[in-house]
């Protein structure tokens, strides 16, 4: 872990919300919006890509901003060369 400062309030350094990202592969009706069928990473159609984002996201406790960890981190080196 590194340190971290919410981009948004600029003063939030210690209070934060790790977000636990679980994503499902659905095929949804176009019509109802109910889910006609669940995929595994090892059995999506060629028109469906596996997720590629975070495993996780961070939320300031402070403001309540949700980013993805990177910018938090990015943003305390960055204050840190001032």
């Amino acid at each position: 872990m590194e340190p971290m400062l919410c981009p948004s309030c600029k003063t939030n350094r210690t209070r934060f919300h790790f977000i636990e990202q679980h994503p499902k592969a659905v095929k949804l009706n176009p019509q109802t919006g109910e889910i006609e069928q669940e995929y595994t990473n090892e059995s999506l159609e060629p028109f469906h890509l596996p997720y590629r984002g975070p495993s996780y996201r961070v939320q300031c406790g402070t403001c309540g901003l949700i980013e993805d960890a990177e910018m938090f981190i990015q943003h305390a080196k960055a204050s840190q060369m001032r």
